[in-house]
């Protein structure tokens, strides 16, 4: 899962970064309001968190910008402004839900999950698509009920798939929600990735549409 993080806090920042990819989620650092709404726009991600105290734009500006451009990814802010007027200005100007700082980090990732599950249509951490059960909480997989371990970018990319099961991602997409903007990418890491979790699940796993990309088995839908 991709997020775009905003926040100019360096400290804080890198420390999110951290638990985030810990978390298997693929990180956009952004300290400056402007640069974080123009990429937002530019890519897509499948969750912001925003800071509203941000340099060139604040992050209330940055929520109406994207809301009026029709973006509709979630949002959570997080911020220490901690007025009953903060939180509903920010709730009013799009923001899914508000958290205040200082926060416990075990309360960012549950926020985030709610955001997740809202998103999908999921009514638990666990998502359920045939043999297949993913479990947001504790990052495991099971296969008909038998637990099966995963690299960070397979649990990435199997949770992909299983989120949007009737949609065929081409390889450009499925590498930048795993590594984002980095030039860190072998020319054939998807293909591994697949290979990997093929083998270790089920070599029907995930389907190869030939020309276009990668989906989860179509007969588990």
């Amino acid at each position: 899962m991709r997020v775009l993080l905003a926040e100019d806090d360096e400290s804080i920042a890198l420390g999110l970064i951290q638990a985030l990819q810990q978390r298997a989620y693929t990180v956009e650092w952004f300290n400056d309001g402007r640069a974080a709404l123009t990429a937002a726009q530019l890519s897509h991600f499948d969750l912001i968190i925003l800071d509203l105290g941000l340099p060139s734009l604040d992050g209330l500006d940055v929520l109406l910008n994207l809301r009026q451009s029709h973006i509709t990814t979630p949002v959570l802010v997080i911020s220490a402004r901690d007025t009953i007027q903060h939180r509903i200005a920010g709730l009013n100007h799009g923001a899914d839900d508000y958290l205040i700082k200082p926060f416990d980090v075990d309360e960012l990732f549950a926020r985030l999950r709610a955001l997740e599950r809202r998103t999908s249509g999921a009514a638990s951490n666990v998502i359920r698509v045939g043999p297949l059960a993913l479990d947001l909480q504790s990052l495991s997989v099971h296969y008909n009920d038998k637990e099966v371990l995963l690299q960070r970018r397979e649990f990435s990319l199997l949770k992909k798939l299983v989120e949007h099961p009737r949609q065929v991602f081409t390889r450009e997409q499925l590498e930048e929600s795993l590594y984002g903007w980095t030039s860190d990418i072998g020319s054939n890491s998807i293909d591994v990735h697949v290979h990997n979790v093929r083998k270790k699940i089920d070599a029907q796993t995930i389907k190869t549409i030939r020309g276009i990309g990668y989906c989860l088995n179509p007969n588990w839908q």
